[in-house]
């Protein structure tokens, strides 16, 4: 029978994957947040950092479920992918290390931070890139960041490697965000084994946000080419903002 509790971490994977495979951000900026504050409504607390460990088992399942969808519709850069994929496990491996030492407050501050430029990009709109052209320099060195992002605060890394890999490597916007999506999946496996060598993942809590995911990136990746993205991304930015002062506040007031 399933509990309150399980049916809430699905829940929350299911909105978590819905909009990661959609905006190509992993889902990472609604698991973390909605962890910190679903968990004590049923009488459990959790640390950032916990939240964070059972998020890169969200991001692995968006980059899993996400990933399969779009390469079915043969948006993913495989090649571009396979080739990037390193700077991000080490900088995710990276980050991780420091998830484990970092006081909380730094690494909520860091977070909300991220929302709130998550919320600028999304409000301003990316200067999109729809034709081909020679990839810059700085793309390692941004690719490595996004993994020191991804294995520090539980986000897939999508909301630095989707821009990325369309302004600074040429890739157009769709297939930037599938392979984005690629990516994740690859990056969150090292990300998870250090959080679950540092003792901090709830496999059991992991379980029900992952089921979610699956589920819910899947459907996403099928709606992306579909749904009108303003009033969504809207709507998105409004919760992100809100969600980083309410991080702000639990940490700082």
């Amino acid at each position: 029978m399933l509990t309150g509790l399980t049916l809430a971490m699905i829940g929350i994977g299911l909105l978590a994957g819905v909009l990661g495979a959609i905006l190509g951000l992993g889902g990472g900026v609604v698991v973390v947040p909605a962890l910190e504050f679903v968990l004590p409504l049923f009488g459990q607390e959790i640390s950032i950092a916990q939240a964070v460990a059972i998020s890169q088992i969200g991001v692995l399942a968006v980059g899993l479920s996400g990933a399969a969808s779009y390469l079915q519709q043969g948006l993913v850069r495989a090649r571009t992918g396979y080739l990037l994929s390193p700077y991000t496990i080490v900088g995710g491996a990276l980050g991780s290390f420091l998830g484990l030492v970092l006081p909380a407050q730094a690494v909520a501050t860091v977070f909300a931070a991220l929302l709130l430029y998550s919320a600028y990009t999304l409000l301003r709109g990316l200067r999109r890139v729809d034709a081909e052209r020679p990839p810059s320099r700085l793309v390692p060195p941004a690719m490595t960041f996004a993994g020191i992002m991804s294995g520090l605060l539980g986000i897939g890394g999508g909301t630095v490697q989707v821009p990325v890999l369309n302004l600074l490597a040429g890739v157009p916007i769709r297939q930037a965000i599938a392979t984005s999506t690629f990516i994740m999946g690859l990056t969150a496996v090292g990300n998870a084994l250090v959080y679950h060598a540092g003792g901090l993942l709830d496999l059991r809590l992991a379980a029900g946000v992952a089921l979610g995911v699956l589920i819910g990136a899947r459907a996403g990746a099928s709606l992306q080419s579909r749904i009108p993205a303003a009033r969504l991304k809207l709507l998105f930015s409004l919760l992100l903002i809100f969600t980083a002062g309410q991080l702000l506040w639990k940490y700082w007031a």
